[in-house]
Formats: structure tokens, C-alpha cells, sequence
């Protein structure tokens, strides 16, 4: 009867503190999953996946709408229909180029929430759970809004039963897309501890969640329990005069945190302000601001930021060179600068694009020889590749007119040519690798605001050194219309369903006590 009450009161969006009774699977004591590169872990492609992936698509819109898709990626000997051309009607599209040789992606819905009050503006996934005791996984989801929550789900790591239910089978037959629901796809509860607009949502490990909003506040949430454990206080306008530590430029004031991005060894994080022209490194180990950087007023104007601008960073996030230093890329409205561990820019990349800069990501293209690539998307519907540490040629005039150097672009994907015309605003890059013969690729998902999801494969052989610089990469493996307005995407391939695991009615279940004392260890050890 308890368990029964507790899914009740878990159901109807109860505050997480209150509504919490999920049991707590312990994350293996192993380093933590970090936020270096957008690509984790490849994915093992074996024979016991006959070829096939499935992977859980997420995405947030304008319209509060929050969409779960599957895409199951499959070979395309396996689909009658795969010599048919693209097409962008919600259905799987097969790419024209080698339709024998390319994947095809079936989509299908998996859950429809509707689920704030206002426009969702980020989300964010954890790594996922240990096995239970039937061999279970799961990952959590949190979204944030403008309606000043943090909605907190919990999703089955696990591609949906086979065996449709009478329910799904009704859906079906009605609705023009298969219809796959999981029964452990449900909502925890909500978190209210930010007083305005969420920002950013991190997990940086499975028992943290890391939120900022327009508050000025960025705060660590313990998954264990839903306790808010510290805030980092950024400056906030006061009514009278201006705020101490206020970077803000002449006739603005600072009014919240556009992005925050932690460190691989978890005990830094530098976060980025709306109308301030600094950055400001914490110290995640005292919880105490370390410093604060301003951007140079010379650089600014360089990349497009004049006086009349607001200057602020919108974006930033931690990675790597293809040389092994650790650095981060802090993007602005039409450009992004790369700067090295002594916080002095190395280089710019959008030189010559004419573009809004949506979103970024480092990918790690070799594990062995640690080569990376920063993948950048536009307002114009590309996505651009560029190595760090490699920099495009200058003339004379311009080695005197410029004092940064502009990194070199080695590919790209999407755009009008292959019929990309509207923005991306997000987008998520899943790596997958061969066991048999070592070769890796990668799947990445897209958002746009016309509310079209994309997958797109991309080869490793594209990324290699002495092919032509720019050149158009990727094939698009289908294509998903949600009818919302995207602004943020996540997505995780899923796990295959491991042997006697079957869907339960209950997911929420007792704790012992000796589970908490262990979960208490492990967050006292990190």
C-alpha cells in the first residue's frame, strides 16, 4: 500500500523531497563520468546486436512540450523500402547516395509529456544506474524551464518490450507512427530551489545535478535524496548602485548565468553571465569563487563583439587539443574562442562564416592518439568541424591586422545543400565502435527549430588528416517531425535488454538501510 501511494504522489508532480522513493542503484566506484567531450565511452557494436542500435531521442520545445523518440538504426538490406530517396515526412529516409551500404532509421513515440508551464529551455542526462537485481538500468533525465522549475524523470536504460500491449496497439492504429511506450518512463518529482528561468543542467556523476538559472545562482542537488547541498552566488543588481564584483559594462547590470561548465577533474568550473564581459572560475572543492577573468576589449571587437554589444559569453564548455592540453571553447553570439589552461586565447573559429553560433561540443575521433574535433552549430543549418590546433593560413595584411589566428575546418554536415535550411539549435553525438574490426563511427542527432529531428551517420575516415579541408561530410539516416519548435535535445543509445529483465508495473521500491550507509560512503569519498 505504501509503494502504491508513493507512485501516486510521484505521478501527480509532487516535489521531489517529497515524492522520492526510487530505489538508488549504486554507480560502480570507477572515475566519474566527465563533461571533457560530448562523446562518452563508444558504444560496443557486436554480433549479439546483429547490426542494430537503438537509441533514445529527448527533446524539449518552445511549445512546453517535452518528446521521446526511439530510432532504431538498422541495416538497410533489412527494409524493403531502402532504394526510396530522403524524404522529410516524420518517417524513416534513407540517404540517396549508397542506399545498399547505408543504415536506415525507423522512429517511433515513446512518451509525449506536457511538461511545463512555459518554454523548456535545457536538459540534461545522467550516466545510467547499476544493474538490479533483474540486470535493470536506468538514467535520469532533468529539464529545465522558464516557468522556474527543474522537472526530474526516470527512464529506462532498455530499448521498449517487443509485446505490445492491447493500449499501444490501439495507439497504433491511430496515430501515423508506431507508438512504444515503457511503463518505467515516469516523473520523480520537481526540484523548486531557483527563483527564475533555468539556464543549465549538468550532471557531472550520477549523484549530482548541477543547475544555473537567471537568479544568479548556480546550485548542487544530491540525486540520493533531492537535498540542495550548496549555491554558488553570482553578483545581483542591488537598488541601489552596483553589485560587488559587477563586470557588467556601462548601462547594464549582470542578471544571471548563461552556462557553466565543470572541469574532467571535477574540481574546477568557470561560468559565463548574461551582460557581463568576464568569466568566473569556482572552486568546486571550498565552494568558494576562485576568480574572475574579463575578456579582452581588443579580442572582443576582433570577433565581432564591438562597444554597442553586449560582449557576454553565451556558452562554454571543457575539452582537449589533439596535442593532450586540456582547454575550453567560450562561444559568443558569431564566434567562439579556444583558450588554454592559462586562461589566454589561442585561437578563434568562425572567421569568414556569416552565422549565429547555437551550440558546441568537443569530439574525441581518437581514443589511442587523443585527436579531437570541435563540432559547432549554426543558425544556417550546419554543423562545423574544427581542429584546435591546427590554424588556417593568413595573409600579411591580416597577421597585422589580427592578433588571434583562426583554427582550420576540416568538415561539415547538413546546410541547404542537403536540404538543411532552418537552424540547429542542439544537437547530441553518440559514438559507436566495432568490436571485430576496431573501426569507429558517429550518430548524430539534430534539432532544428522547424521542428525536425535528424540522425546522421559520420564516418571516422571523414575526420582523417590530408583530405580537403571543408568538405561535406555525414548521411542522413532519417528524419522525425515533432510539430514543436525544438530548443534542446539530448539522447543515449540504449542498452540491450539483458536475459529474464521484463517490464514491472512498479519501479519505486523500498530502500534498505544498508543501501543508504553505502550511498552515504560513496558521496563522503567523492
Amino acid at each position: 500500500m505504501a509503494k502504491r501511494k508513493r507512485d501516486a504522489a510521484a505521478a501527480n508532480g509532487e516535489p521531489a523531497e517529497k515524492a522520492n522513493s526510487a530505489k538508488k542503484a549504486k554507480a560502480p566506484k570507477t572515475t566519474p563520468t566527465t563533461t571533457t567531450t560530448h562523446s562518452t565511452t563508444p558504444f560496443k557494436l557486436n554480433n549479439s546486436n546483429d547490426g542494430q542500435l537503438m537509441i533514445q531521442i529527448v527533446a524539449g520545445s518552445y511549445d512546453r512540450v517535452l518528446h521521446g523518440v526511439t530510432a532504431a538504426i538498422r541495416p538497410s538490406s533489412t527494409k524493403k523500402s531502402s532504394s526510396k530517396p530522403a524524404q522529410e515526412n516524420g518517417k524513416h529516409a534513407a540517404a540517396p547516395s549508397e542506399p545498399n551500404n547505408t543504415p536506415v532509421a525507423e522512429f517511433a513515440d515513446t512518451f509525449l509529456f506536457n511538461a511545463h508551464a512555459s518554454a523548456i529551455r535545457c536538459l540534461a542526462l545522467s550516466p545510467p544506474s547499476a544493474p538490479d537485481h533483474k540486470g535493470g538500468q536506468k538514467v535520469l533525465l532533468a529539464t529545465g524551464s522558464t516557468d522556474e522549475r527543474i522537472n526530474i524523470y526516470s527512464l529506462s536504460a532498455h530499448p521498449p518490450s517487443a509485446r505490445a500491449t492491447d493500449d499501444q496497439r490501439v495507439l497504433s492504429s491511430i496515430t501515423p507512427r508506431p507508438v512504444l511506450e515503457n511503463p518505467k518512463n515516469r516523473e520523480v518529482g520537481t526540484l523548486l530551489h531557483h527563483t527564475s528561468n533555468i539556464t543549465r543542467l549538468v550532471f557531472p556523476n550520477r549523484s549530482k545535478l548541477l543547475s544555473g538559472g537567471e537568479d544568479s545562482t548556480i546550485g548542487v542537488t544530491r540525486t540520493r535524496d533531492w537535498a540542495l547541498l550548496h549555491t554558488f552566488k553570482c553578483p545581483i543588481p542591488k537598488v541601489m548602485g552596483r553589485p560587488s564584483g559587477d563586470t557588467a559594462v556601462l548601462g547594464m547590470a549582470p542578471s544571471g548565468v548563461n552556462d557553466f561548465a565543470v572541469h574532467p577533474s571535477n574540481k574546477i568550473m568557470i561560468s559565463v553571465g548574461k551582460g557581463e564581459r568576464c568569466m568566473r572560475l569556482w572552486n568546486l572543492e571550498t565552494g568558494k569563487k576562485s576568480r574572475v577573468l574579463n575578456f579582452d576589449r581588443s579580442t572582443l571587437i576582433e570577433i565581432g563583439e564591438s562597444r554597442h554589444s553586449t560582449g557576454e559569453a553565451r556558452r562554454i564548455v571543457w575539452g582537449s587539443s589533439s596535442s593532450g592540453e586540456d582547454e575550453f571553447a567560450v562561444g559568443f553570439e558569431r564566434d567562439v574562442l579556444v583558450f588554454g589552461m592559462d586562461c589566454r586565447p589561442r585561437c578563434r573559429l568562425m572567421k569568414g562564416q556569416k552565422t549565429k553560433v547555437h551550440q558546441f561540443w568537443y569530439i574525441k575521433t581518437d581514443e589511442e592518439k587523443e585527436e579531437t574535433v570541435l563540432a559547432v552549430a549554426t543558425e544556417d543549418g550546419r554543423i562545423l568541424f574544427f581542429r584546435t590546433d591546427e590554424f588556417a593560413e593568413q595573409t600579411g595584411e591580416e597577421k597585422e591586422k589580427e592578433n588571434l589566428p583562426c583554427a582550420r575546418m576540416v568538415a561539415q554536415l547538413g546546410g541547404s545543400e542537403a536540404g538543411v535550411v532552418g537552424r540547429i539549435k542542439d544537437f547530441k553525438v553518440l559514438a559507436v565502435q566495432d568490436e571485430e574490426s576496431g573501426k569507429m563511427a558517429w550518430y548524430i542527432v539534430t534539432g532544428s527549430s522547424d521542428g525536425r529531428l535528424r540522425v546522421w551517420l559520420v564516418d571516422n575516415e571523414d575526420f582523417q588528416a590530408g583530405k580537403e579541408a571543408g568538405r561535406r561530410v555525414g548521411k542522413l539516416l532519417g528524419t522525425y517531425e515533432t510539430q514543436n519548435r525544438i530548443t534542446c535535445v539530448e539522447a543515449f543509445i540504449m542498452i540491450p535488454r539483458p536475459e529474464g529483465a521484463e517490464e514491472s508495473e512498479y519501479e519505486f521500491e523500498s530502500e534498505s538501510d544498508e543501501d543508504e550507509d553505502e550511498d552515504e560512503d560513496e558521496d563522503e569519498s567523492e
